[in-house]
């Protein structure tokens, strides 16, 4: 990490939106070369470089801060990072907000290695759990404010993930490149059968050609029309979608 590096991460969030101060942007920093160290004994990440790391995960985790401040994030929101991997987005948006910030992962190796760097960053308003979606749902119940999940699943199953978890009127907020139509197709066919609701879609470039992110937001609106959750690994393994596409 060099004074450019930070200078730089400062400049660059300015585009999505963020404000960092030196002391965040340099937390980001930390994380990340914590992410690159361990990645060396154990795989978090298939992206190694550091200036892939910074605009492919700090900056890209950072996207959605606006969003969510927009939508009402506070201090006293209470957060879900499902499949976070590495800690992206889930350790940068805690460094960057107030608000409360649980992360899961169904690896405990990789758990392990997530509460390590949020030791060491020092993150009074995050933790890590090992645990999947579905188990998770029948422990804390509509506890969750928003829901993020960041290149993990198809939409419609990230969406049965969540809605269990959500509290009335809370939002899922998926991060994926382009996906096709049919995806989101098949998303509002699952929003529908999961009690939510369609909401808005941002696209935005990553810097240095880094690629595209879409940003969706679904609430949750209603009540779902099936049991939820279903048993671990149907969401994943049977989607919900039209029985045309079946």
């Amino acid at each position: 990490m060099t004074e450019q590096d930070i200078h730089m991460l400062i400049q660059e969030a300015q585009q999505y939106g963020v404000q960092l101060s030196n002391e965040k942007a340099k937390k980001l920093l930390k994380h990340l070369e914590l992410v690159i160290e361990k990645n060396q004994f154990i795989n978090l990440t298939r992206i190694v470089d550091w200036q892939d790391g910074i605009d492919k995960h700090v900056l890209d985790s950072l996207t959605p801060l606006t969003i969510l401040q927009d939508l009402g994030l506070t201090e006293k929101s209470h957060c879900l990072d499902i499949g976070t991997g590495a800690g992206f987005p889930g350790i940068p948006l805690s460094i960057c907000s107030e608000a409360q910030f649980t992360l899961i992962d169904s690896t405990e190796k990789k758990i392990k290695e997530v509460q390590y760097f949020i030791d060491r960053l020092e993150l009074d308003n995050c933790s890590a759990q090992a645990v999947r979606a579905e188990e998770l749902a029948k422990k804390q119940s509509q506890k969750f404010d928003f829901i993020l999940a960041r290149a993990v699943s198809q939409m419609s199953t990230l969406i049965e993930y969540a809605s269990p978890l959500l509290s009335q009127s809370s939002y899922l907020v998926v991060m994926k490149a382009v996906p096709t139509d049919e995806e989101f197709n098949i998303s509002l066919y699952a929003a529908d059968v999961c009690g939510m609701t369609y909401v808005s879609r941002e696209t935005l470039e990553l810097p240095h050609n880094a690629g595209t992110r879409s940003i969706f937001v679904y609430q949750k609106t209603g009540k779902a029309k099936i049991k939820m959750p279903r048993n671990v690994g149907v969401a994943q393994h049977h989607p919900l979608c039209p029985k045309e596409k079946k």
